[in-house]
């Protein structure tokens, strides 16, 4: 038997660099949107103000994307990071069906990464 061998409850080296490639690629996604939102950039701030948030929860949404990347690169806390991108997809999506009449192949696409990032980094006491 070789020593490589997949034991139970641990996931196979494949699965490990997949599972790193989504985060990293949800964490470079997420990661500039949070940054153009944390230096109002002009698309962001007009985006805001069509969505009638104001002008400071651009900040709120930015801290909370760029907090979650953060948490999602961090394996212990992972989950919540995902979870956090969740949310956002789920806000994104809201705006983008209502008064942004928007493109939302965007949000399905993150929204749906970020949902299997949260489905693979799941901690095995809420399994």
């Amino acid at each position: 038997m070789s020593d490589d061998t997949n034991t139970v409850g641990r996931p196979s080296r494949l699965a490990t660099i997949l599972t790193w490639i989504l985060k990293l690629a949800l964490a470079a996604a997420f990661g500039m949107a949070a940054v153009a939102k944390l230096t109002s950039r002009p698309d962001m701030v007009e985006h805001f103000n069509v969505v009638g948030l104001g002008p400071s929860f651009i900040y709120v949404t930015g801290g909370i994307e760029l907090a979650s990347v953060i948490l999602l690169l961090v394996p212990p806390t992972a989950f919540l990071g995902a979870l956090g991108l969740v949310g956002i997809s789920l806000g994104a999506f809201i705006a983008q069906v209502g008064p942004l009449h928007g493109d939302l192949i965007h949000v399905y696409v993150l929204g749906g990464l970020a949902l299997i990032a949260a489905w693979v980094t799941t901690p095995q006491f809420l399994r």
